[in-house]
């Protein structure tokens, strides 16, 4: 079996011609329905279906269950005063950071929910913590194997404990948002083979490694530290099936960008992006407010990645992206079995 996993990148590099690419080269492929309000998840699933009946999966973002009034909310109404210029240098409005229609919250997320148990995949994954007991029960309903991103030993156990199929291990090297199932919770830094090691003891589920791997040898020392399959997703995001932004792409070639760092700035939830302005100044004062920071950034990112403006972009990468692949999809995945 092909181990390749493509991961699921929230926000539009996750497509389904990307899915489709990756399957049809033997790996398996996620749509992201991060962000996507149900219909549009709807729309992507149909879409999929008719470019390849191989099977996929679907990753959901699940809401934080800590306490998201007083103290929190005034932290970010300060942050929405320190970065008010940069949404006036781009001419946008800050948005909303509590908007009622959340698609990744309440109606909008049990919606989403619905339209799988309608079209079910072969696998659903969630991210960013464990459902509660309802929403379990409708997700297992939909016949789907689940899996849980964990990002700790803690975590991991409380996924299998849940009665999760598998787990992606998500180690301190990976692009994008750490899957930590506290918003608050500093991530810790192990890297993906040391947290399959740390976690391998205490299940006997399929762990998925996720992070840090950028070639066919990573790939084999994440297979030989335990691993069924492993998960890349800053390999996909310059491949030609990958919706990421024009932006962003030329930022992952741009060598004035020497290296990564791990910031809330964008969104408030720890995640790790390329080095730039907004993340180094705004970063420190961010609080641990997710998904509010990213409402309430919204507007001035996407106006950024329009206008070319990198500077204020959120560019999610891991450690290794310099070795992004370029061209077909199904072409980076046979490099990285090779």
């Amino acid at each position: 079996m092909n181990p390749i996993v493509a991961a699921p990148m929230a926000g539009g590099p996750s497509t389904p011609t990307l899915v489709a690419a990756v399957a049809g080269a033997g790996a398996f492929g996620y749509l992201a329905a991060g962000y996507l309000t149900a219909d549009a998840l709807a729309a992507q699933l149909a879409e999929l279906r008719q470019r390849s009946d191989a099977p996929f999966g679907v990753n959901l973002f699940l809401p934080d269950q800590g306490p998201r009034a007083g103290r929190r909310d005034r932290a970010v109404a300060a942050f929405a005063t320190r970065i008010a210029g940069e949404a006036r240098a781009l001419h946008v409005e800050l948005g909303d950071p509590r908007p009622a229609d959340d698609p990744d919250d309440g109606p909008g997320l049990d919606a989403k929910i619905r339209v799988l148990a309608a079209d079910p995949p072969d696998t659903i994954s969630v991210t960013f913590a464990l459902p509660d007991a309802g929403r379990l029960s409708a997700l297992r309903a939909t016949g789907a194997r689940l899996v849980a991103t964990v990002t700790s030993v803690e975590e991991a156990r409380a996924a299998a404990t849940a009665g999760f199929d598998g787990l992606v291990v998500q180690g301190t090297d990976a692009g994008g948002h750490r899957g930590t199932h506290a918003v608050a919770t500093e991530p810790n830094d192990l890297d993906t083979v040391d947290l399959l090691r740390a976690i391998r003891p205490y299940t006997a589920l399929p762990l998925v490694a996720a992070g840090g791997v950028a070639d066919a040898p990573g790939v084999r020392r994440a297979l030989d530290a335990g691993a069924s399959q492993v998960q890349l997703g800053t390999a996909f995001l310059r491949t030609d099936e990958a919706g990421t932004s024009t932006t962003h792409r030329e930022a992952l070639a741009d060598p004035t960008f020497s290296g990564t760092t791990v910031t809330r700035a964008f969104t408030g939830r720890a995640a790790r992006a390329l080095t730039n302005r907004f993340a180094v100044e705004h970063g420190p004062a961010a609080p641990a407010a997710y998904p509010e920071l990213h409402h309430l950034t919204r507007p001035v990112r996407t106006a950024a990645a329009k206008a070319g403006d990198a500077t204020r972009l959120h560019l999610w990468a891991g450690v290794h992206f310099r070795r992004a692949g370029t061209g077909p999809a199904a072409e980076v995945v046979r490099a990285l079995v090779r």
